[in-house]
């Protein structure tokens, strides 16, 4: 009896365990600065929470989308032909740069923060795009994506940018569980509802917060659009 108990305890430990470490690997992949969080900032300043959770929701379509994709073998099939990275780099580094210009426009006219916008679609349509034509989320699913589906050991932090190397091995789960995965798309979500809700809470006090944002986010995306762009190049030429 208590031989059941305990392992019953222990499975549902491990799986709390599991969540959580997926919950922490959809945040840390989420959260590092980027043009998607450069959109979902613009977004939430300028229109409210509604259209910059609107905006993550479209990126986490695309990482869904690449999930089913994975699981089909097509993104490996498409990142196989030498020809598609330097075009996706070209696309996406063109889309970055379209965008930035709209969010310069977006910054000279956000006077203040607005609560509750005009209901739109753009920041979806904005993130989904980008997300499709970004080779390191692509990436992302060649490697690391493919890891969560199979059976072994994954180090969580080892793959946050600009910090990886500082934190690997300081959480390594086991893959391959539809835990995990739930876990982890679960720490994407959590992500696009906080950033937009505080990015707006901190609107509401500072009215002078959106043109900023606004302006900090056409940098972002310029730069990433100017790099993307530059890589491309590099690789078609």
């Amino acid at each position: 009896m208590f031989f059941t108990i305990w392992t019953r305890l222990e499975t549902v430990f491990t799986t709390l365990t599991t969540v959580f470490a997926g919950v922490v690997f959809g945040l840390a992949l989420a959260a590092p600065p980027g043009p998607m969080n450069a959109i979902i900032a613009e977004e939430s300043v300028v229109r409210g929470w509604t259209a910059g959770f609107r905006a993550g929701l479209g990126a986490m379509t695309a990482d869904v989308l690449f999930f089913v994709l994975t699981l089909g073998g097509v993104v490996a099939l498409v990142d196989g032909v030498p020809a598609v990275r330097p075009v996706l780099y070209l696309v996406g580094g063109l889309l970055m740069c379209y965008f930035a210009v709209g969010a310069v426009d977006e910054a000279r006219a956000a006077a203040s923060f607005t609560d509750g916008g005009e209901p739109t679609a753009a920041g979806f349509r904005k993130t989904f795009a980008l997300s499709l034509s970004n080779p390191y989320q692509i990436g992302f699913w060649l490697t690391v994506g493919v890891g969560l589906l199979e059976p072994g050991q994954l180090d969580v932090f080892a793959h946050v940018p600009a910090v990886g190397d500082l934190l690997a091995g300081s959480l390594l789960v086991q893959t391959g569980s539809t835990t995990l995965l739930v876990g982890f798309f679960a720490g994407i979500a959590v992500w696009i509802v906080v950033y937009p809700a505080a990015l707006v809470s901190a609107g509401r006090r500072v009215d002078a917060l959106a043109p900023i944002v606004a302006a900090l986010s056409a940098a972002v995306l310029a730069g990433f659009g100017l790099l993307f762009l530059a890589m491309g190049a590099v690789r078609l030429f």
